[in-house]
């Protein structure tokens, strides 16, 4: 028997999704249990179930409301697609078993700190009264989650970054912001996979690539994902992109 106490809190999105929230703000607690109910949904599907989304503290789940309407046990025929989804729902996550952690793959990413693949690197330790050095020694010593993949194909949000170099968001977002930049905005961090417009405080480059089209999942990182950051130098730089062509 499960002792999780958390009721969940279901909402339509449109007329072919729900979103499932199992808890407020952005805390690895909850998002291991968004992370467990997603694994437990792939492995015992309801009939016209497409695909789940976990986010810091919710899981948004994608269905086919016509195969949902017309299916039967072991959800009631005389309830509307959504009504019958969430009480699936809403029966899976007594299922949840808190006992047993998610296990977390550990990912280093390279990052060339600074210079004109960190522009905003001298800004960031000015707001906060240190060195660009400092900031580069606290970036590289955190441990962060990935919570969720989005924004962008392959754009992961990370959470667990020292709040010693927490930093908002710039006043006047960049219109185009190269692939593979490492960036600061609030309490997180994150990795452009691809050139896009953003606010973040880009303060390094990793030369890997996060999105990766060719592959199933097309991402290099997953929510739950646990990064850390590598410093490297340019000639280190110079050679992860040499080994990729």
């Amino acid at each position: 028997m499960s002792n999780f106490t958390i009721k969940p809190i279901i909402k339509p999105l449109g007329d072919s999704a729900v979103i499932v929230q199992l808890g407020e703000g952005m805390s690895p607690a909850i998002h291991e249990k968004v992370r467990n109910l997603s694994a437990l949904l792939n492995n015992l599907p309801f009939e016209g179930f497409v695909e789940s989304v976990p986010a810091y503290n919710n899981l948004t789940v994608y269905y086919n409301p016509v195969i949902v309407h017309q299916s039967r046990a072991p959800l009631q025929t005389r309830l509307s697609p959504f009504q019958k989804v969430s009480a699936f729902m809403n029966e899976l996550v007594l299922e949840i078993q808190e006992s047993i952690p998610f296990e977390a793959r550990l990912v280093s990413i390279p990052v060339l700190y600074g210079g004109e693949f960190g522009p905003d690197l001298e800004d960031v330790a000015n707001y906060h009264g240190i060195s660009t050095e400092e900031v580069i020694r606290i970036h590289s010593e955190s441990e962060c989650l990935v919570y969720m993949i989005g924004f962008a194909p392959g754009f992961p949000f990370m959470g667990g970054m020292d709040e010693r170099i927490a930093t908002p968001r710039k006043e006047t977002p960049r219109l185009a912001i190269a692939p593979g930049s490492v960036g600061i905005a609030g309490k997180q961090t994150g990795v452009y996979p691809m050139e896009t417009p953003g606010g973040w405080q880009i303060i390094g480059r990793t030369p890997l690539d996060l999105f990766l089209p060719g592959m199933s999942p097309p991402t290099l990182l997953q929510a739950g994902d646990k990064i850390r950051f590598v410093p490297i130098s340019p000639e280190e730089y110079a050679d992860y992109k040499e080994l990729k062509k």
